[in-house]
């Protein structure tokens, strides 16, 4: 299994983190303009953990070279049901440099926003290490 799936699996945003390249570029699905960086990353990554409630990864595709894969997932936020995937990017120490998030369908899509823009303040004091 893929460290990252595992450590989302398991919710250890520890071994999420440690995961991350400095340089890491966070691709949201309801925000138009990427967030750069491993804290801000992090902190997102943090906020979805607390968000996402009957969290699942449903299929696993990868790349044969070990750099990019697909997590399908499926998830509640609030009375919205959820479908999306990670796509995710390796660098050549096996980092991950790139993390797209895609969800379906709209309503959940709306949902998700709504969920994480109220932990957005907490997002932030997370990032800058308060």
């Amino acid at each position: 299994m893929n460290p990252f799936r595992k450590a989302v699996e398991d919710g250890d945003h520890e071994a999420v983190v440690a995961l991350l390249a400095e340089d890491v570029v966070f691709t949201s699905p309801v925000v138009f303009k990427p967030y750069a960086g491993k804290a801000i990353t992090a902190a997102i990554l943090g906020a979805v953990l607390r968000v996402f409630e009957d969290f699942r990864y449903v299929r696993e595709i990868a790349n044969p070279d070990g750099r990019d894969l697909v997590l399908v997932f499926e998830a509640r936020v609030g009375e919205r049901q959820i479908q999306g995937c990670d796509l995710l990017h390796f660098d050549e120490d096996g980092r991950i440099d790139a993390l797209t998030v895609m969800v379906r369908p709209l309503s959940g899509a709306q949902a998700l926003q709504q969920a994480m823009a109220a932990q957005f303040e907490r997002i932030e004091r997370e990032a800058a290490g308060a």
